[in-house]
């Protein structure tokens, strides 16, 4: 099953911010003295994307990984990719570059309901800098390793800075997650907070003003996002569907509406959001919780009577979720402001990198 989608970034493109020689380890820093001419595509490969894997029966170093499935359980299969430029800024510290490019896929096996198991990556580079290269593996795999997911192949190639990632997980038989089981009176719910992704990047983009510890806990959200692995498999047996927020929270709950063929009423009052979020003028506030995208947040529906059953798998996975509306029969979407006034949705139908 594949649940590959296209994330929102900015227009803004540079070079790879590099590590002072200071930073980087022995070998990187014996590389960089020496020259590039003496460590290739391999050496790299073999120095920082090869960690020991237990969940392959041949892992990085073949032209194939060879997988070996758990017996009578189904695989999901995600892709994603991120461009410099595109998906995420040229100042991000490389170490949390290599954490969301993973976090990002995990999100989409989160909203299966599947366990991770093994990834693969494609990585192309503007230039060998292996400091830069060492943040960004460390990143990736600290991730990797706090959700048991083994790196089993991949590629490097040298041209304009992007990371596309494979994630494969496992559920069993007719218990994956999906965005077709949303039935008419279902719950709507919402994992952690909204817009606080789009907040940081209306800052870097001058849009607005936030500085301090406010803007770093902003850019937290933007650039360190944690997948709620825990919650959708949590959710196994409990949610009627479910997907990841990555689009923005209109234009990933239409997926499901389309998919489920109802419609659903929110109210802006529910949505939850940082107290930042919430003192924004209503316009730039309804565009960061809306249509912002960047959240990695889980939206699912449920049945009235699971309500107790969704709040234990909150309380089990530690996130926190919120009631922020349900399914209708009626198709369409309805979105009430504070006042409970109709609120004009079409500005907020998620990103689109074709439309945009």
């Amino acid at each position: 099953m594949a649940c590959a989608k296209r994330k929102e970034g900015a227009l803004i493109v540079g070079a790879p911010e590099k590590l002072s020689l200071s930073q980087a380890t022995p070998l990187a820093q014996a590389a960089s003295i020496i020259g590039t001419m003496s460590y290739g595509e391999f050496d790299l490969i073999a120095q920082f994307f090869s960690p020991a894997t237990s969940k392959a029966v041949v892992g990085v170093g073949d032209d194939c990984a060879v997988l070996r499935p758990q017996p009578g359980m189904d695989w999901a299969v995600s892709t994603d990719t991120l461009i410099e430029g595109r998906h995420f800024l040229s100042t991000v510290p490389p170490r949390r570059l290599g954490h969301k490019a993973l976090a990002v896929n995990l999100s989409d096996l989160a909203a299966c309901g599947a366990t991770p198991r093994v990834f693969t990556l494609a990585l192309s580079l503007p230039r060998m800098d292996l400091g830069w290269v060492q943040a960004l593996s460390e990143g990736m795999l600290e991730l990797a390793r706090a959700w048991d997911i083994d790196l089993v192949g991949g590629d490097t190639t040298a041209g304009p800075l992007s990371l596309t990632l494979t994630v494969m997980g496992e559920v069993p038989p007719g218990q994956a997650l999906l965005r077709s089981g949303a039935a008419p009176e279902d719950l709507i719910w919402v994992s952690g907070q909204l817009g606080m992704a789009r907040l940081a990047l209306e800052t870097f983009r001058g849009q607005v003003h936030v500085g301090g510890d406010d803007f770093e806990r902003a850019r937290r959200y933007m650039e360190l996002p944690q997948p709620r692995v825990g919650l959708g498999l949590a959710l196994r047996g409990v949610a009627s569907s479910a997907i990841d927020l990555s689009d923005g929270l209109l234009g990933d709950l239409a997926h499901v509406l389309k998919a489920s063929d109802v419609g659903a009423q929110l109210r802006m009052a529910d949505l939850p959001q940082d107290p930042l979020v919430a003192a924004l003028p209503p316009a730039l506030r309804a565009h960061c919780v809306l249509g912002g995208g960047d959240d990695y947040e889980l939206l699912f529906t449920a049945a009235p009577h699971q309500t107790p059953q969704v709040l234990r798998a909150s309380e089990r996975s530690g996130v926190p979720v919120t009631a922020v509306g349900r399914i209708t029969r009626a198709r369409g979407l309805v979105v009430l402001d504070d006042q409970d006034r109709p609120v004009d949705v079409s500005a907020y139908a998620g990103f689109d990198h074709f439309a945009a």
